[in-house]
């Protein structure tokens, strides 16, 4: 199975999800919450060079000269998506091209202003081949974890899936 940006973030964010997501079972298109996320995504795009960049099955949001800018709509998962666009920075290494890493938020709950700065240093590459490799066999199970309840869950799209 390949392994996508949306699944390393989905893995850290929640496993259950990760691997409904990764088994085809995609509820995402009748979330509200993902509808917005994705019109602020086109409407903060709209005349801008470098946005949106496919390479061999990665999807970045923005690409410049020395950053791989990855947009959210809000810093509720800041971990998750940090993790999304280290492995961005993986695979594009891989191709021989080097980047660091920004991500940016649309609407954030915490703070006034926010922008996170990354790199791929050695034992962040070390940490991200062992949480694919996890990933990988995560993946493989029959069946996903069973659903544990969290605030987060309520806003979910895989919500009614999962509790319903």
């Amino acid at each position: 199975m390949r392994i996508t940006g949306t699944i390393v973030n989905y893995f850290i964010h929640c496993k259950r999800q990760c691997w409904l997501f990764a088994h085809k079972m995609n509820f995402e298109d009748d979330s509200e919450d993902v509808r917005i996320g994705r019109i602020l995504h086109e409407v903060r795009s709209e005349g801008r060079n470098n946005t949106e960049i496919q390479i061999e099955g990665i999807k970045v949001d923005k690409m410049t000269e020395d950053y791989v800018i990855e947009l959210k709509k809000s810093d509720a998962d800041v971990e998750a998506t940090k993790w999304q666009t280290i492995y961005y920075l993986y695979m594009l290494k891989q191709k021989g091209i080097y980047r660091k890493g920004r991500l940016e938020f649309l609407e954030r709950k915490k703070q006034t202003s926010k922008t996170v700065e990354l790199e791929l240093d050695n034992l962040t590459e070390v940490k991200l081949i062992g949480m694919l490799e996890e990933i990988e066999q995560y993946l493989l199970q029959d069946k996903p974890d069973e659903a544990i309840y969290a605030k987060k869950c309520e806003r979910c799209a895989y919500y009614a899936y999962c509790y319903i």
